[in-house]
């Protein structure tokens, strides 16, 4: 597969590149997992939409630049390039906004966007509950009609970003008496609603990255919810689509780990040849993350004439949280261990491989377990039977 960008494509990467070489700040945020970090990355969002950058694919009207996909890969690919900030809003920007403009009424749209784009509403997943992580059916969080209102009553557990955020988007069971994916909906709440409490969770790294949410008789009027009473399962499986598929993990993250490790491997290539396994991971990892990239090129062409990308979604999340797996796991042991040493150590490595390993060790189980994933490849593309 050759590419070849028109000269509108061109001139689009040669804008954000100029853009973001005037704005990216010249020392790095703190981690977005604490409090001043937050704050630090929601003002970075702002930064953004004041020149249009925080949604390129959204329409105009509600601070996007109605890029195609091909641009927002090319936007992407300059993002990653210029060592810019991680994205605080990702759950909404890049997970609920897709959602709100498929399922949202025109006045959803003009209250949730805007605000949104610019980083004034920082938003959490209520999705995951104790006894309901990968099994979203099993959703026993209730929120119950009362007049106007819905009163939710219930858990939500490994919310991202929670601690801090302004709203949540959650799946809860709206019929009492249903059962496995039927009567549930998709609901929009701020955090700060009486009877809301937020307990922070801890990470690897000991910094708070999600929470678990209680609620007690939580009021929520009727006019948050996204879509029809009861029609929630279909709208969080488009959301979920989003999250595995194109928009939250762009090829630029991967391409840009993976020359970050060709440099690490041969700025220690003499310590690391001494394991011949690691020189193929390294090769192996940057034809990886290669091949994925121009493989969504090929989806977003697909996309861009009218296909949808299905059960595909599955595939692509297994490609590329193992293969971010692979490409942190490569690194650690290239430094061996150095890469143990915490980032404000004088001798820790630059890049921040030790976060990123953390990290990766979630990449399996966030947006669906790989298990769950590989039997939806096995039922909605294979055809085969349920074990």
């Amino acid at each position: 597969m050759r590419l070849e960008y028109t000269e509108p494509q061109r001139r689009f990467r040669a804008e954000i590149r100029a853009w973001l070489e005037q704005q990216v700040p010249q020392q790095a945020l703190p981690s977005f997992d604490t409090e001043e970090g937050f704050a630090a990355h929601r003002a970075w969002e702002g930064q953004l939409a004041s020149g249009c950058w925080s949604a390129v694919t959204w329409p105009k009207d509600v601070g996007g630049r109605g890029a195609d996909l091909i641009e927002w890969l090319i936007f992407e690919e300059e993002y990653w390039r210029s060592g810019a900030p991680l994205r605080v809003n990702q759950n909404g920007i890049f997970l609920l906004a897709p959602t709100l403009m498929e399922f949202g009424t025109d006045e959803q749209k003009k209250r949730f966007l805007p605000r949104m784009a610019t980083g004034k509403d920082i938003w959490a997943q209520g999705w995951s509950e104790p006894g309901a992580g990968s099994d979203m059916a099993a959703i026993r969080c209730k929120a119950v009609r009362d007049g106007d209102h819905y009163v939710i009553n219930g858990q939500k557990t490994w919310s991202t970003r929670a601690v801090w955020a302004d709203w949540l988007f959650g799946l809860f069971r709206s019929d009492p008496n249903s059962v496995r994916h039927h009567g549930l909906s998709f609901v929009l709440l701020p955090l700060n609603l009486p009877g809301i409490t937020i307990r922070p969770i801890r990470q690897l790294n000991g910094l708070p990255g999600f929470a678990e949410i209680f609620f007690d008789n939580v009021r929520v009027p009727v006019e948050n919810r996204l879509g029809e009473e009861g029609a929630g399962w279909h709208i969080a499986m488009a959301t979920a689509g989003f999250e595995r598929g194109l928009m939250l993990r762009s090829p630029a993250r991967f391409q840009q780990t993976a020359k970050l490790l060709v440099n690490l491997y041969k700025q220690n290539q003499t310590s690391a040849d001494a394991d011949p396994s690691i020189r193929d991971a390294v090769i192996k990892s940057w034809m990886s993350a290669e091949a994925y990239a121009l493989a969504t090129y090929r989806t977003a062409c697909r996309l861009a004439k009218g296909g949808q990308i299905g059960a595909e979604s599955s595939t692509n999340k297994i490609f590329w949280s193992e293969l971010d797996l692979l490409m942190h796991e490569t690194a650690m042991r290239i430094l061996g261990a150095r890469g143990e040493l915490m980032a404000q150590a004088e001798d820790a490595s630059s890049y921040g491989w030790l976060d990123g390993f953390l990290f990766a060790q979630a990449g399996p189980i966030y947006a669906g377990t790989n298990e769950i994933q590989r039997n939806i490849i096995a039922e909605r593309m294979l055809g085969l039977p349920r074990s």
